[in-house]
């Protein structure tokens, strides 16, 4: 895999990350009030070292309902502690005080007229402990958590969109030369095709040192939305949004009728795959806006604390920093 451009420079330190679950805590934020009624229970429930889809076939299984019926917003780490939503329909009015499995605690259940969808939520908070040697760099690491805080970060699809070793680029070539994959897998093709080439177009901008600048002719975001605008001239006005992290330039992800000048070269294969899929394009922020980032440093481990908006990657913030070391049984 690419060790795509970094923004601020060479990692300060080399560190582990997900040494124990511990070390990895994340905080689902829905962002919506719940109603109290309805045909859903809303369990907000603490995982640790435990998968979000398996999770959800258990409670679908102990309300005696359809899988397919079990609502999530967003798959977490296994190897982390976690606390997030999930949705099951009531249908057989389960006693969710009696549902039992290791590493798995309901902190509360409420009620909803709909079903939680992907990508409902509005963010997510993390505490990550980056374990190895910092001593002596503690200036260094604190310039550059504060420019990361004032300026963002390159907005990387993180390693576990492409699976253990590469795995799901493997088979996203598989899939365009044209093999049959189950569902699933064919979904996984696609994203992991899509996520490359976006960061191969991002680590373009990071080198360029556009990345973080509005540039004519560029699709803008509204920080935390999916609204985008074109960028026709950029003025005074938009220059300031941008510095005020306001609003972000974007860049493809790639589908049926994107402009293939616009992609980088090397990816033909997959670009006519999706095409004849009829993947939908669709615009992600180049850039990432790290919400109250705050740390600890001492002789041993870093501390980090900050919020990211869905479908953003905590590995995007954290290499800016260290250079990773992952157990793969945390991948």
């Amino acid at each position: 895999m690419p060790d795509w451009t970094r923004a601020y420079g060479e990692p300060l330190f080399s560190a582990t990350i997900r040494a124990t679950p511990a070390d990895f805590d994340v905080t689902e934020k829905l962002g919506f009030e719940l109603s109290g009624d309805g045909e859903h229970d809303y369990l907000y429930v603490e995982k640790t070292g435990t998968n979000t889809e398996w999770l959800a076939r258990q409670l679908a299984a102990f309300a005696d309902v359809p899988a397919k019926d079990v609502g999530y917003s967003g798959l977490k780490d296994r190897n982390a502690v976690t606390r997030q939503w999930f949705s099951v329909p009531r249908w057989n009015q389960p006693d969710w005080a009696a549902f039992d499995i290791d590493g798995v605690s309901i902190l509360e259940v409420n009620r909803n007229a709909r079903k939680l969808r992907r990508g409902a939520h509005r963010s997510n908070h993390f505490r990550i402990i980056l374990r190895g040697p910092t001593k002596g760099s503690d200036p260094f690491v604190d310039e550059r958590l504060h420019r990361i805080r004032e300026e963002g970060v390159p907005n990387y699809f993180g390693p576990q969109r492409f699976g253990r070793g590469g795995a799901n680029v493997d088979l996203a070539d598989s899939w365009a030369a044209g093999k049959r994959l189950p569902r699933h897998k064919r979904s996984i093709a696609i994203s992991s095709a899509r996520s490359f080439i976006f960061n191969e177009l991002l680590a373009a901008r990071v080198l360029d040192k556009s990345w973080n600048q509005l540039i004519a002719g560029d699709v803008a975001n509204l920080d935390g939305t999916g609204s985008v605008f074109d960028v026709e001239a950029v003025d005074d006005e938009l220059r300031g949004r941008c510095a005020a992290l306001d609003i972000h330039p974007t860049a493809l992800l790639w589908g049926d009728g994107s402009a293939e000048e616009a992609t980088p070269p090397g990816h033909e294969d997959w670009l006519r795959a999706l095409s004849k899929a009829r993947v939908k394009p669709a615009r992600r922020s180049l850039r990432l806006k790290v919400i109250e980032l705050q740390w600890q440093l001492d002789d041993e481990a870093l501390t980090l604390t900050f919020g990211l908006t869905r479908g953003a990657f905590a590995t995007s913030v954290l290499r800016e920093v260290a250079d990773l070391a992952i157990p793969n049984q945390a991948i």
